[in-house]
């Protein structure tokens, strides 16, 4: 999913390990293919202009449009073109350090609103410096779009959403991840199996050397962490300044069947400070006065959606949809506590503005979710067998239920994948060959837990870590955090990171820390915010 932290408020202003070898394991012949396209794309450049209308951009924003390989083994064959957004940097000539490219994560999210941050208090010294650049990487929207059913065939709502699914429910799920898997290989064709990380990687050095940038200064959110990772592991030497936010846990073996188990387990404690949040301010919204009665609160929703969806739409997996993005981003927490509040006083009105899927499928309905599962199925072997996802995801629903099956019907079109997988790349870097990283993560990121966090840095020799501490919010750059900003604004600006201090192994390790920002008020019923009363 893509940072909260800027997309939020970018919406505002629009509406085990596999050791492997670093860098060499790479294919000789994608190494040179991605050199000559490189060369190809500085000499071709960027041609900007007004953005399509389907980008729904200002005019001071433009596009362009940048051609890059399918095959990297076969930089000569079909190219596919990468849509690249633009705003150049609003201060002094002088001033200026280059281009800042935006990778917001997903797989499946373009960044091409990320020029809009300029507009954006927090953003205004660093869009003073650099042009802000986003892009549509390969598959997303108009570049090469990748599509594994027809958007009318898609599943919308009402939707249940069992905590401890039946043998006919599984069975069902089953039936539906083959037909999703064979539909992505039918509709894409050949070409589906060069949608994965290591091509994303690729593309970031081509459209480095389109923009005509000597080196490449980059924010990653998310899976755009690693990318980022790849890419500092496959040309180092060409990293200026680079930012990881929110960052996924790179180790081989884990990509990405055992890093979506940990994230389930993750949700199941992000949920519980949500619940903890609204029994704090049950004064507002009277779902309880404890994190347990706060559950049986949402339980009975849930039970009552099974029985009458709101609004004929609204079911438990529409609810639940809508409660995971609470545990994304605790700026939705008054929302979805006070649409919870409003349902169980008689008013489904609010539940169904925030959970109903749209009643018509534009055109590109359903093609973040397809590049999803193209990128993260090509990317590294999975499970084929249900069984182990069964014993694994059973196991887990013990003790983390609020995710863990959902995430599993997510991924599972990975188990009948028709594709080549990639074999994953140890990210890694060697002392002195890249400058600083400055890494940011929020202790209590669910979609990123933290230990990733902390074996990316332990991966980029001399990397530094900025944690937001006791905060969850996926994403700290650009966010609520003055703190953390402070971190990202004078890195972008300087080059600065923080100074070493001694590690758990007394070895020197970069690292800062900042106060969590604001838990976020309470709104009541009526939609004005309150406080909570003194006790």
């Amino acid at each position: 999913m893509p940072s909260p932290a800027l997309y939020g408020a970018l919406s505002a202003l629009l509406f085990t390990s596999v050791p492997l070898t670093p860098a060499l394991d790479a294919p000789p012949s994608e190494t040179r293919g991605t050199v000559l396209a490189a060369r190809r794309a500085a000499a071709e450049g960027i041609a900007f202009g007004s953005c399509p209308a389907a980008e729904k951009l200002p005019p001071s924003v433009v596009c362009g449009t940048v051609r890059v390989p399918l095959d990297y083994a076969d930089p000569d064959g079909p190219r596919i073109p990468l849509t690249v957004s633009r705003v150049r940097a609003s201060g002094p000539a002088a001033g200026r350090q280059g281009a800042l490219l935006f990778n917001p994560g997903g797989p499946g999210a373009s960044s091409t609103y990320f020029p809009l941050a300029a507009d954006l208090p927090e953003w205004r010294r660093i869009s003073a410096a650099y042009d802000l650049v986003g892009y549509a990487p390969r598959g997303v929207g108009s570049s090469a779009p990748v599509s594994c059913q027809d958007p009318a065939d898609r599943v919308t709502g009402p939707t249940p959403a069992p905590n401890r699914p039946s043998e006919v429910y599984k069975r069902e799920r089953i039936a539906r991840a083959k037909t999703y898997a064979e539909g992505c290989a039918r509709r894409t064709g050949p070409a589906l199996r060069h949608y994965h990380s290591l091509n994303n990687a690729r593309d970031l050095e081509v459209v480095r050397a389109a923009l005509g940038e000597p080196r490449l200064t980059y924010l990653g959110a998310s899976y755009g962490t690693y990318i980022g990772g790849l890419y500092a592991t496959l040309f180092p030497h060409r990293v200026r300044r680079m930012v990881l936010d929110a960052p996924v846990d790179p180790t081989p073996g884990r990509i990405w069947y055992h890093n979506n188990l940990a994230q389930s387990e993750a949700f199941e404690r992000r949920w519980a400070d949500f619940r903890t949040w609204a029994a704090k301010h049950d004064a507002v919204y009277g779902l309880g006065g404890t994190a347990r009665e706060v559950g049986a609160s949402y339980d009975r929703v849930r039970a009552e959606l099974a029985a009458r969806p709101a609004g004929g739409r609204v079911g438990p997996g529409q609810l639940h949809g809508a409660m995971l993005a609470a545990g994304y981003d605790d700026r939705f927490w008054p929302l979805r506590a006070g649409a919870l509040a409003a349902y169980l006083k008689g008013d489904p009105k609010p539940l169904i503005a925030q959970a109903a899927p749209p009643e018509t499928a534009g055109p590109d309905a359903g093609n973040g979710r397809a590049v999803y599962t193209a990128v993260e199925c090509n990317d590294a072997p999975w499970p084929e067998e249900f069984a182990v996802w069964d014993r694994d995801n059973t196991l887990l629903a013990e003790r983390a239920p609020f995710e863990t099956w959902d995430n599993a019907w997510t991924n599972l079109p990975c188990a009948y994948w028709k594709a080549p997988r990639q074999r994953p790349l140890d990210v890694r870097t060697d002392p002195g060959a890249l400058p600083p990283v400055l890494i940011l993560a929020a202790e209590r990121d669910a979609a990123a837990p933290y230990a990733g966090a902390l074996e990316l840095q332990r991966r980029l020799s001399g990397a530094a870590l900025v944690t937001e501490r006791d905060a969850g919010t996926h994403g700290v750059a650009g966010g609520p955090n003055a703190c953390a900003n402070g971190y990202l604004e004078r890195y972008l600006l300087t080059g600065a990171v923080p100074d070493a201090e001694k590690g758990p192994e007394m070895t020197p390790v970069r690292r800062a820390s900042c106060a969590p920002h604001p838990e976020p008020d309470p709104v009541s019923l009526d939609g004005r915010a309150t406080k909570t009363p003194a006790v």
